[in-house]
């Protein structure tokens, strides 16, 4: 049994809980509940986990081989315990704030016996020994994955696709004894992709000293969630791989905007992916006085956090909106203090439909803070941008034809061993017969080489930026092949979400002007 038909088994559980009158949206929060009790039995005996961190009275052979009323009764005082520390007589249960963190406000909404005694039949028929193979944690991501990938359940905005996590850990390559950061953590994935990372290049940390084991487990990662359902995810995943954290647990609750943002120490590597909007009502979205940019545009809020909380020589992989790239105004100085401080060495541009909120285009940003120890000084850091356009005559990526590691090889292999993207460039990567494909090359390219006309892959020096595209960073110059053909065009409501887009930019300029106009007055 692999680890995908494992994931449908589980997933075919919420027929059991549709019947019992659970809400497709709780599906998993409900599944996870008693899952996790299963998957930390399952690690314990396979010697994964060092000691069983569940209490006594509240592990999965304290269900298992029950029935009836005294299961669901048994369940409910376990969830509590597990909550609150104690028992219903009020006597303690245990003081592990993690676990309590895991199960804070956990509570059923099964009413029928029957239907949680099927579940627990069913999650110990599961061929765990095939799943422990692979790591129950890997299990687990696929779980939400899956639940992602489930437009109704409108968890994709918490879930960013796997191969696009793994290319950019890889490309950023962190080490061991770094300290890598999340401020919008979700379900932990670019964490727990680190760790991996990290584990496979230092023989599962049996490389390293007692002390600097002790710092991977519990001090390296450090994650911000601002959805309290949405951190439990994260906790349960970040323990089934072995991420312990601190008292607090690898993903803290909170608003990375907010005062728990601004808490932060500095990091070596920052990975995210900040959620897509604006703030309601048109808002500053946050409470941060250390941030210079007033913005309510949460992208550009996070881009300052990012860049403000690396440490000297750090550097960081985001993934943010095509709007951030182009808003004028406080997007104009954003991008302006970014390439001021960091050295911006790559922008990756990424095809649409890889993300679950459909239409939306995307881009990955790799940069390195300054640092008086390289070239790349603390002013002036930025002297060329290369980017590479995987977005232009891609195919429409979706369920039927899934965006995977394959399609990002051709970018890792230019972008260069260098996590820093100095290593040795060259402009090509033709990813097309230049003889068929018509490219338009406007005035400010003029001069270019016909061939890098073609290319995916080219550079733009700082200067060029300044002067040709006022500081803009939505820098195209592929030609779509398909542009003038109405029969290849996106479904009305991507085209809808992108006007929506579109115009949720051009308001914010507006309500930017307004307030400085008001000011001037």
């Amino acid at each position: 049994m692999t680890n995908n038909d494992i994931v449908q088994k589980l997933w075919n559980l919420c027929d059991v809980l549709r019947d019992d009158g659970i809400n497709y949206s709780d599906y998993v929060t409900e599944l996870v509940l008693l899952l996790f009790i299963k998957m930390v039995h399952e690690n314990t005996e396979a010697g994964t986990l060092k000691k069983h961190p569940l209490p006594q009275g509240c592990r999965w052979t304290d269900l298992n081989g029950k029935s009836g009323i005294n299961l669901l009764n048994d369940y409910k005082r376990i969830l509590l315990s597990l909550s609150t520390g104690k028992d219903a007589l009020g006597n303690q249960v245990h003081e592990d704030p993690l676990i309590s963190a895991i199960y804070a406000d956990a509570q059923t909404r099964l009413r029928e016996p029957r239907h949680l005694e099927q579940m627990i039949k069913t999650l110990d028929q599961i061929d765990w020994f095939s799943a422990a193979k692979d790591g129950l944690g890997d299990l687990y991501e696929g779980l939400l994955e899956k639940n992602a990938g489930e437009t109704k359940s409108g968890a994709g905005q918490y879930f960013t696709p796997r191969a696009l996590i793994n290319s950019m850990v890889r490309c950023i390559k962190p080490k061991a004894g770094e300290v890598v950061q999340d401020p919008a953590a979700g379900t932990a994935g670019f964490l727990i992709a680190a760790d991996a990372y990290i584990k496979q290049h230092t023989d599962d940390l049996y490389d390293l000293t007692a002390t600097e084991q002790s710092f991977q487990r519990n001090n390296a990662f450090v994650g911000i969630e601002l959805v309290p359902g949405t951190r439990r995810l994260a906790l349960m995943n970040c323990l089934l791989h072995g991420m312990e954290g601190d008292a607090e647990g690898v993903v803290h609750l909170g608003n990375a905007l907010g005062d728990s943002g601004k808490g932060l120490a500095r990091a070596d590597i920052i990975l995210a992916n900040p959620p897509f909007g604006t703030s309601k009502g048109g808002e500053a979205s946050n409470t941060r006085d250390d941030l210079t940019y007033k913005t309510s545009n949460k992208q550009l809020a996070f881009l300052q956090h990012i860049y403000r909380n690396l440490k000297p020589g750090g550097r960081a992989a985001v993934v943010l909106p095509d709007n951030v790239l182009f808003e004028a105004g406080v997007g104009t100085e954003v991008r302006r203090d970014l390439m001021h401080k960091c050295n911006l060495h790559t922008i990756l541009r990424l095809p649409t439909g890889i993300f679950y909120a459909q239409g939306v285009k995307t881009n990955v940003l790799f940069f390195t803070k300054g640092s008086s120890k390289d070239k790349h000084q603390q002013e002036n850091c930025t002297e060329n941008v290369w980017v590479y356009d995987l977005r232009t005559n891609m195919p429409s990526f979706g369920k039927r034809t899934p965006f995977g590691e394959a399609h990002l090889t051709p970018f890792e292999q230019v972008f260069g061993e260098d996590p820093n993207g100095q290593s040795p460039r060259e402009e090509g990567e033709y990813s097309f017969d230049a003889e068929r494909v018509e490219v338009s090359v406007s005035d400010e390219n003029e001069g270019v080489d016909s061939k890098l006309a073609h290319s995916r892959w080219r550079k733009f020096s700082r200067d060029w930026i300044r002067e040709h595209k006022a500081d803009s960073l939505d820098i195209s110059w592929l030609k779509d092949k398909d542009s003038v053909d109405a029969a290849n065009l996106p479904e009305p409501e991507v085209l809808a979400r992108e006007a929506k887009d579109e115009l949720e930019a051009a308001l914010s300029e507006l309500d930017g002007l307004l307030k400085a106009l008001e000011g001037a007055v």
